[in-house]
């Protein structure tokens, strides 16, 4: 089985370590990044610019011991307004750099997680719901995306937003801005704790939705019994039952976002009106000008800002973060049938010796089911595995193929041991068809081109005729180009074998497994 404990250590990681694993995972996520941070604060600079003229318009352009000056107010206004261009561009330009980055990391991260579950054994996609799984490669990194496109950078802007209004605020007036860190630190303090239960709110939510998926992909997957059994009332309050449960657990996330940002949104009203009172006072005593209490207030809103989207910005983080631990989860989940790659060893065409030497094997949590299997199949020879429903038929023929390991003994094919062969050379020399014959969205064409991708249509229709299947095919009328549809439900139940029969056939393998496909 695959390690769960390596899944259980990425879900206890904390917001910021899921971050930056995975960001390791995903390094795209950063291409550019110095570049990107050099617009942030250049649009940081820009929003800074526009509150000094303010004050120098005011102070010395209106107020001036000579009266207005309005060459200087030209100037001031033409300063405020190459900075506000300046900082549109440099916002455009690091939003379209963010985005980039942000795809190209998004699709590395989809590819990986992709690749992995292809990577994990039969036994282990069987232990987790389809759905569940879907989910982590894409509701998962969704929720990502939100993050790392908007609110991954919002977070850094803000940060430097907060600490040059906070300088410039203290030029202006130290003992106003000590009035504003006074009013605004208990809530930072605050929002830690709030931090804490959104962590523990979106994990639960982001199991939800995995619940939730797996519940709808099931019950689509499985209208055709959910009809002919008549269940449809019965499927339909699963999926309700699951909705319900994503729906509270989705609300009680939400209603902490709603404390912490209605927290924020006192906080700043009290500061404000507090810092119009302090600054009238500290004007009547001469301690602070008209254009620099008027500038101040321009740099408490700037203040302000990152504070408030501060409780959206943690609200996307703890979100995104529980979605970086589930596809994390994913991704530390070691395959328990590994590729041995370029250590392993590339098997020469021809025939095959399957030898099982005291194979047995268990599934986790049940009884054995082969028990000290010790046989020899000669090359060219044809074999029957015969038994009961239950007896390890399957199971045998998934050893045989290596969909799993057994849990003593080994399989060898001509004298190696099948842990020693390269995927790749084991997928080129044996060909297995399942029970379902499960065939792909797309033409009758290419679900056999996936036995050999190259194949040409006259290879195919000799493949067929071959198989004595010649006449079914100009049956069809669109003849290699019909659509099979989903899961192949256009055809019937046996045309779906003739198919899967055809695409092993064609894959020319040295070693054919027919899971009882006839």
């Amino acid at each position: 089985m695959s390690n769960p404990s390596l899944a259980l250590e990425s879900s206890s990681l904390t917001a910021w370590q899921a971050v930056l694993r995975g960001l390791k995972e995903s390094p795209e996520f950063l291409r550019g990044f110095w570049v990107t941070l050099l617009l942030a604060l250049v649009a940081t600079a820009g929003r800074i610019v526009t509150p000094i003229a303010i004050q120098q318009t005011i102070d010395h352009g209106l107020r001036g011991p000579h009266g207005p000056d309005l060459p200087f107010v030209r100037w001031m206004v033409a300063l405020a307004t190459v900075a506000v261009v300046v900082t549109a561009a440099a916002g455009y330009a690091m939003n379209v750099r963010l985005y980039r980055a942000a795809e190209g990391g998004l699709a590395t991260l989809r590819i990986k997680a992709f690749r992995h579950v292809h990577d994990l054994s039969v036994l282990h996609q069987n232990s987790e719901r389809r759905g569940a799984l879907v989910s982590r490669v894409t509701s998962d990194v969704d929720t990502i995306s939100q993050f790392v496109q908007w609110s991954g950078m919002l977070a850094i802007v803000s940060v430097g937003q907060l600490a040059t209004s906070t300088v410039l605020m203290a030029v202006y007036s130290w003992q106003l801005t000590l009035l504003v860190w006074a009013c605004f630190l208990p809530l930072f303090l605050l929002v830690r704790t709030f931090q804490r239960r959104l962590q523990r709110a979106y994990g639960r939510v982001r199991e939800r939705v995995g619940e939730m998926l797996a519940a709808i992909s099931e019950s689509v997957v499985g209208a055709a019994v959910v009809r002919a059994y008549g269940i449809e009332d019965r499927t339909a309050k699963r999926i309700d039952e699951g909705i319900e449960r994503f729906k509270k657990a989705q609300t009680r996330a939400q209603t902490v976002v709603a404390l912490t940002f209605s927290t924020g949104e006192v906080v700043a009203a009290f500061a404000t009106g507090a810092l119009v009172v302090a600054g009238v006072l500290l004007g009547v005593d001469r301690q602070i000008t008209l254009g620099e209490l008027v500038a101040f207030l321009f740099l408490v809103n700037l203040f302000i800002t990152p504070v408030q989207l501060g409780t959206e910005v943690l609200n996307e983080a703890q979100n995104a973060a529980a979605g970086w631990r589930r596809v994390l989860g994913l991704l530390d989940t070691r395959p328990d049938v590994a590729d041995p790659g370029a250590d392993g060893v590339e098997l020469p065409r021809g025939p095959i010796e399957v030898r099982f030497e005291h194979v047995s094997y268990a599934y986790p949590g049940g009884p054995t089911v082969l028990h000290d299997v010790d046989l020899v199949i000669a090359p060219r020879s044809r074999v029957a595995v015969v038994g009961e429903t239950g007896s390890g038929k399957t199971t045998f023929a998934k050893l045989l193929t290596r969909l799993m390991d057994p849990t003593e003994g080994r399989v060898l094919f001509d004298g190696v041991p099948l842990t020693r062969v390269r995927f790749s050379s084991l997928r080129e020399r044996v060909v297995m068809v399942p029970q379902d014959g499960f065939l792909f969205d797309a033409s009758l064409r290419d679900n056999i081109r996936y036995g050999k991708p190259d194949a040409t249509d006259e290879e195919i229709r000799l493949a067929l005729t071959e198989l004595g299947l010649a006449d079914w095919l100009d049956g069809l009328r669109r003849g290699l180009d019909t659509p099979v549809g989903q899961r192949g439900e256009s055809l019937s139940a046996g045309e779906r074998q003739l198919v899967a029969l055809a695409r092993a056939y064609i894959a020319d393998p040295d070693l054919l497994v027919l899971d009882e496909a006839t």
